[in-house]
């Protein structure tokens, strides 16, 4: 019994950790508008018929595909396709990639390859500091792709090379991954409405 009453405590203390995190970003007036920016960006370049590419590491990695599929399969809305691209799931790319470039270019080659001016890019980093998503900005950039960032609470070194940088307010890796997913649910959303129900409607 004794297990049973620790086992609950833990339980409850995570969720009110998780609680407290998603007061925390609805209190921030910065990440709300830019998560708003965001939104209007991703949609402003799938009307020009642009793609928009996910891409992180481990945890971050299963995010990207998650959201990229939100995008071309659906949200909550019953319409057509939109183009989302994980860069995470092409294990013949990656492998590739990282031996005859180097792991920190395996995002970085296959937006070379694939993207366009236009387009947007979503790297997500709890730390902001993973170097295949710095390299990912860095070609996006010289590329004109719009850069968006998903990380923790000092944006770390993906802050300044980002168009926009979504941090959420804690150091915890498990907490600031669930609050990624909150927020890229929250832009398939906005994006969805926009495209079909608002003034972007085809």
């Amino acid at each position: 019994m004794k297990l049973a009453t620790r086992v609950e405590r833990l339980v409850a203390e995570r969720i009110e950790e998780s609680v407290a995190l998603h007061r925390a970003l609805l209190a921030s007036d910065t990440l709300l508008a830019q998560t708003a920016e965001v939104a209007g960006a991703i949609s402003e370049t799938l009307r020009r018929n642009g793609t928009v590419f996910f891409f992180g590491n481990g945890g971050s990695a299963a995010d990207a595909q998650h959201l990229a599929a939100e995008l071309v399969g659906k949200y909550l809305l019953d319409r057509p396709g939109m183009a989302g691209v994980a860069l995470t799931t092409n294990s013949s790319c990656l492998t590739a990639i990282g031996n005859d470039f180097g792991y920190d270019l395996v995002f970085a080659r296959q937006l070379e390859a694939l993207a366009s001016a236009g387009d947007v890019a979503i790297g997500i980093s709890t730390s902001g500091k993973s170097a295949n998503i710095l390299r990912a900005f860095g070609t996006a950039k010289t590329m004109r792709i719009t850069t968006v960032g998903f990380t923790g609470a000092t944006g770390g070194k993906m802050r300044p090379l980002a168009d926009y940088c979504l941090c959420v307010p804690s150091e915890q890796t498990p907490r600031i991954q669930e609050a990624h997913i909150l927020l890229g649910h929250i832009l398939c959303e906005i994006v969805e409405e926009e495209m079909f129900h608002g003034r972007g409607t085809p």
